[in-house]
C-alpha cells in the first residue's frame, strides 16, 4: 500500500506578520522537497476542512467559535504574542486537522498504510481553550480522538519529536485514560511544560526532556529506552505523529543537535510499533521546523521512512 500526502494552497497562504518565523516559505520548502523523483509514488490528496464535530473532539464549541469569529476577512487577528490569523488562516487550520482526520479514515479503510499532512500552521501547542505558540487548532489530537469516535479505536496515541513540548496535546489527553502522549523536547524551552514527572491522570503521558546541546545519542536513547517502550506497552490502535523538525542542529528556535538521519530513525521506529500494535496505522502531521533547507531535508527523510515502513 501507498503513503498518502495531503497538501493544500491554504497551507502556504496562512498569513503571519512580516518577519515571523512561521512563514509561508516553510510550506514551500516542504512542497519542493517532496517533488523529487523519490516521492513520485506518493498519492497526493486534497485535505477536507474538519467539521465542527471533529474540532470539538478537543476544543469546546465556545473556543471553536472564538477562533472562527475572530478570523479576519482582511488584515491580521492576534491570539497571543506570536499567534496570528489572516483571511486564509481558518481554512488552513481546519484543513490541517481535516487532512489528519482524512488520513485516519484512509488507513482504517485500508486505502493506504500511512499518511503525511504537510500542514501549516502547526497545532500541538493549541490547548483545548487556548490558541498559542503559532497554533490555532490541535490537528494531531483531533485526528487521534477522531479514530476513537469514527472507527471505534480503543486506544490512541500521539508521539511528538518537535523541539518544543506539545503542551496542548498533553492538556487534551491528561484525563483521557485511553489516549497516550509521548514527547521528546528540549528543556528548558518554550512553553515550559513537559517534565519527566508529568505523567497524566492515568499514567498516560511520557515526557523525555533533553538538555540544550544534546544530539543523536541522547535523542535515540530517550526514544529507545523510554518513549518507544511506553508507547508499545500502551498498545495503541492508531499512532499520530506530531512531526516537528526544529530539533535539527541548524534550526534557529532550538538548541538540540539532530540531523535528518535521526528523524528517519525515529520515524522507522515508531512505524515498527505501529506494525506490531496498530496494524500499521500511522498518520503524521507537520509541526515545527524553521531553517528552510533543514526543514525540507528533514521532511523528506521522514516521508521516505514512512514510504519504506
Amino acid at each position: 500500500m501507498t503513503t498518502l500526502l495531503y497538501t493544500h494552497a491554504s497551507f502556504g497562504a496562512h498569513e503571519v506578520p512580516p518577519g515571523h518565523v512561521e512563514h509561508p516559505g516553510r510550506y514551500a520548502a516542504v512542497e519542493k522537497a517532496l517533488e523529487q523523483e523519490a516521492f513520485t509514488a506518493l498519492e497526493r490528496r486534497v485535505p477536507p476542512r474538519a467539521s465542527a464535530g471533529q474540532v470539538e473532539l478537543v476544543h469546546p464549541p465556545r473556543f471553536r467559535e472564538l477562533v472562527e469569529d475572530n478570523a479576519p476577512a482582511e488584515g491580521l487577528a492576534q491570539f497571543d504574542a506570536d499567534t496570528f490569523a489572516g483571511p486564509h488562516s481558518l481554512d488552513a487550520s481546519l484543513r490541517a486537522a481535516g487532512g489528519a482526520c482524512a488520513g485516519v479514515d484512509a488507513v482504517y479503510a485500508g486505502e493506504a498504510k500511512n499518511a503525511f499532512v504537510a500542514a501549516r500552521p502547526p497545532g500541538h501547542h493549541a490547548e483545548p481553550e487556548r490558541a498559542m505558540g503559532f497554533c490555532l487548532f490541535n490537528g494531531a489530537a483531533i485526528a487521534a480522538l477522531h479514530a476513537r469516535a469514527a472507527h471505534g479505536a480503543k486506544r490512541v496515541a500521539v508521539v511528538d519529536f518537535d523541539v518544543h513540548h506539545g503542551n496542548g496535546t498533553e492538556a487534551a489527553f491528561w484525563n483521557e485514560e485511553d489516549a497516550f502522549y509521548a514527547s521528546s523536547h528540549e528543556w528548558p524551552q518554550y512553553p515550559g511544560t513537559g517534565r519527566t514527572t508529568d505523567r497524566g491522570g492515568f499514567d498516560n503521558i511520557a515526557n523525555a526532556p533533553l538538555a540544550g546541546g544534546e544530539g543523536s545519542e541522547a535523542f535515540r536513547r530517550a526514544w529507545g529506552e523510554t518513549l518507544l517502550p511506553a508507547l508499545s506497552d500502551f498498545g495503541p490502535d492508531l499512532i499520530v505523529i506530531s512531526a516537528g523538525f526544529d530539533a535539527h542542529r541548524a534550526d534557529p528556535l532550538g538548541g538540540l543537535q539532530l540531523t535528518e538521519a535521526d528523524f528517519a530513525w525515529v520515524t522507522a521506529e515508531i512505524a515498527g510499533v505501529a506494525r506490531d500494535k496498530a496494524a500499521g496505522r500511522l498518520v503524521s502531521i507537520l509541526e515545527g521546523g524553521y531553517d528552510l533547507p533543514a526543514l525540507g531535508r528533514s521532511a523528506a527523510a521522514h516521508v521516505k521512512a514512512l514510504m519504506e515502513a
